[in-house]
């Protein structure tokens, strides 16, 4: 875009007026990002914001954000103070102790945590029917020999490609 003389003195005029850079740029037939550059450019006074007219608040004082305190915000636990009752202590009775769920039987981990059953994932996550295969897995991968000969597919040789 080539601003004439002319046309630098219509956007001094309409910025003087007190027109909105849209306003200009439609005026003058550019967009509003070239009034915006082109009056930076020109080192001409800054527009107020439109978001606060006039520089003028709500009336109401902004609250400062709360600081952060480092470290604690309770003091330390003594363990040499003796706890005191309170004077109107209410003693509940004890609730009956409940039995323990069943343990389940866990796989037995080999050693440096290697898995012993097979990971592979059966049937669609989600539903009732939805298992892993559990056979004995090779040592060092998480499948079984079946499922690990699916998952592991080994790299063909680029050099057979070349030929």
């Amino acid at each position: 875009m080539e601003w004439s003389e002319e046309t630098i003195g219509n956007l001094r005029a309409l910025w003087a007026e007190g027109h909105s850079t849209a306003e200009i740029g439609r005026r003058l037939g550019v967009s509003k990002n070239a009034v915006v550059g082109k009056a930076h450019r020109l080192d001409l006074p800054a527009r107020p914001s439109p978001i606060r007219r006039d520089g003028a608040t709500s009336g109401l004082p902004r609250r400062s954000m709360p600081r952060r305190v480092a470290g604690p915000t309770l003091p330390p636990l003594s363990s040499t103070q003796p706890l005191v009752p309170m004077a109107h202590t209410v003693i509940m009775a004890r609730p009956k102790p409940v039995a323990p769920p069943p343990r389940v039987q866990a796989i037995p981990p080999r050693p440096y945590g290697r898995l012993v059953a097979c990971c592979w994932p059966i049937g669609e996550p989600g539903t009732r029917e939805f298992r892993f295969c559990d056979a004995e897995s090779v040592p060092g991968k998480p499948y079984c020999a079946e499922h690990a000969q699916l998952a592991y597919v080994k790299v063909r040789d680029r050099r057979e490609d070349a030929a």
